[in-house]
């Protein structure tokens, strides 16, 4: 019985933005604008850490790691995003939903990771300036680098076997423009306890507690500032920080609401919570 009645769908059909279907068309024209940004931006920061050996410093590494994350995040949802705005595209297979998932989720850990690590460089070109080189070598970029990759691998490869063992009933249509972790759990006809357990548990194990230690190289940062003597070298100390202070807030702020509103938010608009959500996997690699 169970054999007949349960079964994964050939295909899911995303909805789009729910209460916005009649805007599509205009609301893909600054996501495309940013998608094209971000794709263009990226890849010359890119190639230009790889061809000048002047850039090729602990900062500039860490950077090329951001920019590499930023393009993953983006181009595993965007494409799709666009042809359901312009094509109305919806279908997508229930294993290339799965696909789209794990990758992008892959990429906001692993570009939670770099933001930790971009915090440290900066508490220490702060905080111990004298030892910036000796602590923060090549060698050291590439270690922080290979286990950040490691990290998100082994955080979302359980997710996958997660969704494939649930039954889903011919349950087709995902209110949303791309494919993520709870909104691929919901459509499913049996408990999904273990699902939301799961991803509760890795959100505060790994950007939960990135967010805490940035935090916490932060304010080790602001007291190391407010203790030099001329308000400039203040001034400066804190003007090193201030654009990846942005980059975090623009990164953190929506994908904690979308994390957030799925669980408890259950008086969150649907259009704003995707909404906010297409924003956080465009508008921070457009950034």
């Amino acid at each position: 019985e169970l054999n007949e009645s349960s079964f994964d769908p050939i295909t899911f059909v995303l909805t789009g933005i729910p209460g916005l279907e009649e805007s599509h068309i205009w609301i893909s024209v600054p996501f495309c604008l940013l998608y094209l940004v971000a794709l263009l931006a990226n890849t010359v920061l890119l190639l230009a850490i790889s061809t000048q050996s002047s850039l090729q410093q602990p900062m500039h590494l860490l950077l090329a790691m951001l920019a590499l994350a930023d393009l993953l995040l983006s181009t595993s949802t965007v494409p799709k995003m666009l042809a359901l705005f312009w094509f109305s595209s919806r279908e997508i297979s229930f294993d290339a939903c799965i696909t789209q998932m794990f990758f992008t989720h892959f990429s906001f850990i692993l570009e939670s990771s770099t933001l930790l690590a971009m915090a440290f460089d900066r508490y220490v070109a702060v905080c111990e300036p004298l030892r910036y080189a000796a602590i923060l070598s090549p060698s050291l970029v590439l270690k922080v680098a290979l286990s950040s990759v490691l990290r998100a691998f082994l955080i979302m490869f359980p997710p996958v076997f997660l969704l494939k063992r649930l039954p889903y009933c011919g349950h087709k249509l995902m209110p949303h423009t791309y494919c993520e972790h709870m909104g691929i759990a919901r459509l499913a006809c049996a408990d999904i306890r273990a699902n939301v357990w799961y991803g509760l548990a890795t959100a505060l194990l790994s950007s939960g507690l990135d967010v805490v230690l940035i935090s916490v190289s932060y304010a080790l940062i602001l007291r190391a500032a407010l203790g030099l003597p001329s308000p400039r070298a203040r001034l400066k100390a804190l003007g090193t920080c201030g654009s990846h202070l942005c980059a975090i807030l623009a990164f953190y702020l929506p994908a904690f609401f979308s994390f957030l509103a799925h669980r408890f938010g259950r008086r969150v608009p649907a259009g704003l919570h995707v909404l906010l959500a297409d924003l956080y996997v465009v508008l921070p690699p457009g950034l």
